[in-house]
């Protein structure tokens, strides 16, 4: 096959990209880590602190590094009083970061004339994350920042894959059923096949994770090369499940990855949070899966990467269309970021 677009893009079918992987600094250091998913429990840790000391913390003795989403969920809906305010102080603190950091992230030369923000990754996926984010817009708003803050549409696990479909021209996907789509965080691995559904529509708005394989590489001491071959064997198994359930595989394998992407493929910075280092020239994972699958049916595979943060951007193309120039956050273990101009002239 021809090649569809090079890695870490600037210009991509319908959009450009102003800018990625943004790194702001201050006098604390990166800005953007002061609105992560761990930020977010070091604000509950600090609330913690006073009350622990009186013997009054509503999460007992329990380390905040094993207090799940779902729990924090739990305490805001139906836990004590006490308990409910202690995460909503949680919530108060965060959002006053976030703002802090989209201030700041608007005020650099990418990201200026933002209409819309939305906001994914792991964080958005709960109600304590939404009502941060919910909160922070009310925040910009009462300061005088006439801007939109979404949350991305789509479930944030699907989100990193279904953007994928995006990072390449639609005429390399006419006639396929679906696509392979990898999404790569500093925790999980996912991987899966989008369902592209291009008779229903050709802007992908109908497009779906069809099935999709997660592994938890967070939980483990993983080296780099036993994560990949993991991730092989993950995606041999789903062209096994498709060509089984008769979905015609475009030949074609997107990624989503964190870090700063060279044209080639390897990976310039920002992957310090993957198992190894990715960062060093010699490894390239495009070049590693393309090795690994070189067909896919009948025709070469051509392997497709950029940063994971662009591509859960990207999933929201079918809503975002309207706005010329428009960004995406995504709240995990990092603040990935992304400022995107739709390219409203183009063919």
């Amino acid at each position: 096959m021809p090649v569809i677009t090079e890695h870490g893009a600037k210009v991509l079918p319908s959009v450009e990209i102003d800018s990625y992987n943004l790194e702001i600094r201050d006098e604390e250091g990166f800005v953007g880590d002061r609105a992560s998913h761990g930020a977010f429990k070091s604000i509950i840790e600090e609330w913690r602190e006073p009350l622990r000391k009186l013997g009054a913390d509503p999460l007992g003795d329990m380390p905040i590094e094993d207090v799940s989403k779902k729990q924090l969920d739990a305490l805001l809906a139906d836990g004590d009083p006490e308990a409910g305010g202690l995460v909503h102080s949680a919530i108060e603190a965060f959002a006053k970061e976030l703002d802090h950091v989209i201030r700041r992230f608007l005020k650099s030369a990418s990201w200026r004339d933002t209409e819309a923000i939305v906001i994914g990754g792991g964080f958005r996926k709960s109600r304590v994350g939404e009502l941060a984010i919910g909160r922070t817009a009310v925040l910009l708003k009462a300061g005088g920042i006439d801007i939109d803050l979404n949350l991305i549409r789509n479930h944030p696990d699907e989100a990193g894959l279904i953007g994928a479909a995006h990072l390449m021209p639609s005429w390399t996907l006419e006639g396929f059923d679906g696509i392979l789509a990898v999404d790569i965080g500093g925790t999980n691995i996912r991987a899966g096949v989008v369902e592209l559904n291009l008779k229903k529509s050709s802007k992908l708005e109908k497009a779906k994770v069809w099935k999709s394989e997660l592994w938890r590489h967070g939980d483990e001491k993983t080296k780099r090369d036993e994560a990949v071959d993991r991730l092989i064997d993950m995606l041999k198994d789903l062209i096994k499940a498709a060509s089984k359930a008769k979905i015609n595989l475009a030949p074609v394998i997107g990624i989503g990855c964190p870090g700063l992407i060279r044209p080639d493929g390897s990976i310039e910075t920002g992957a310090q949070n993957l198992p190894g280092n990715w960062e060093t020239k010699s490894f390239n994972l495009p070049a590693c899966l393309k090795e690994a699958i070189p067909e896919i049916g009948k025709h070469e595979t051509a392997v497709v990467m950029h940063n994971d943060a662009v591509v859960q951007g990207l999933s929201e193309l079918p809503v975002m269309r309207t706005y010329d120039h428009w960004g995406a956050l995504t709240i995990g273990t990092g603040l990935g970021n992304v400022r995107f101009t739709t390219r409203h002239d183009r063919s």
